[in-house]
């Protein structure tokens, strides 16, 4: 009898230590594979900034600043707490720590409290008295949901495919475009024109009726104006246009969209050449779009833009966009170093800046 009764210890004992030996071996591997996923590597609270809510507690005051003109919501001892633009939907909130890093091609670490995001209506003074303003900041207020710049870094070399219900893959490693065939190294390596739609493998039929088919051989793959598109535009929902011709959304190229009519703009394009370069460049807050002069072949139009993040653990000012010399979305330092300060080759060529 007493051996009966073992049994089923000793069958559960050998269970238990099997689940103990798979899930540790689980973890071993997710752990390493998280080692070489990009992505943000650290998110921390705000000591006193949020209460248990995650809204900000204490009395809040607000202010009106120019150049661009802005609404700044602060607290009473006056730290910022968010900053909304006049013409511009993006909002910046201060927020959880977090530190963005890309070790594959850079050392650059970006440690930043900004959270970028794209409110339902474009901001005007007074709109924090209005209900839909009330309404979306109680809910994004101390938020964790993925903002433009987790979105964004869901792009870069190594980050994981994510997909929908419907099973398109609508995050995950991006590329640039497809090989040029008429391309050299560092000469056109990569062909441009990769859109949103290209990287998701499926039509998309724009707000005038427009319909464009993905180009097969683009899958997976988006420009540097794709990729904001991509971020902006279909993940974050900001109207999206079909083209550069007039209308009320984003348009297609990064000249377009520099001098477009959507947003503001916060560094005015007065030309492109390299006596246009902006004097300062303090004005920039993170989540603006940054738009450069690359290639002298294109004459008076602008050809690259990126997103600004902000300063970096050694106080440099970075950007992020899909480039074709890591082929994607990057923060890097191959082909030129990501940074808007200095005498770099992108920080000599920015030529304006814009908040959607």
């Amino acid at each position: 009898m007493p051996p009966k009764k073992k049994r089923p210890a000793l069958h559960a004992v050998t269970v238990l230590a099997l689940l103990a030996g798979s899930t540790y071996l689980t973890v071993e591997l997710r752990k390493d594979e998280e080692a070489r996923t990009p992505k943000v590597q650290a998110v921390t609270d705000v000591p006193g900034l949020h209460n248990s809510t995650g809204q900000e507690g204490g009395k809040q005051k607000w202010e009106r600043l120019k150049h661009p003109d802005r609404s700044v919501l602060r607290t009473e001892g006056g730290k910022v707490l968010a900053t909304f633009t006049d013409g511009a939907r993006t909002a910046t909130l201060t927020g959880p720590g977090r530190t963005f890093t890309e070790p594959t091609h850079t050392k650059s670490r970006v440690v930043t409290n900004d959270w970028v995001r794209l409110m339902p209506e474009t901001w005007r003074e007074g709109a924090e008295k209005e209900k839909w303003f009330k309404d979306w900041y109680k809910e994004f207020s101390g938020s964790e949901q993925d903002d433009i710049f987790a979105m964004a870094f869901q792009y870069v070399e190594g980050a994981p495919v994510k997909k929908d219900d419907e099973g398109i893959s609508y995050a995950g490693d991006a590329n640039f475009g497809p090989l040029n065939p008429n391309g050299s190294s560092g000469n056109d390596l990569r062909l441009e024109e990769s859109d949103f739609f290209d990287y998701l493998g499926i039509p998309y039929t724009f707000r005038d009726g427009t319909t464009i088919q993905p180009e097969t051989l683009r899958a997976r793959s988006m420009d540097c104006s794709g990729f904001i598109r991509t971020v902006f535009g279909y993940r974050a929902r900001y109207p999206l246009m079909a083209s550069d011709k007039a209308g009320d959304g984003l348009p297609r190229t990064a000249n377009g969209m520099a001098r477009g009519k959507v947003g503001t703009d916060v560094i005015k394009l007065k030309g492109v050449s390299a006596a246009d370069r902006p004097k300062s460049i303090d004005v920039v807050q993170p989540g603006d779009l940054v738009f450069f002069k690359l290639d002298n072949r294109t004459k008076d139009r602008l050809d690259h833009v990126g997103i600004f993040l902000g300063h970096d653990a050694d106080g440099h000012k970075i950007f992020i966009s899909s480039r074709e010399e890591v082929n994607g979305p990057t923060i890097g330092d191959k082909g030129g170093t990501s940074r808007l300060d200095g005498n770099g080759y992108y920080a000599s060529t920015l030529r304006s800046a814009k908040r959607l």
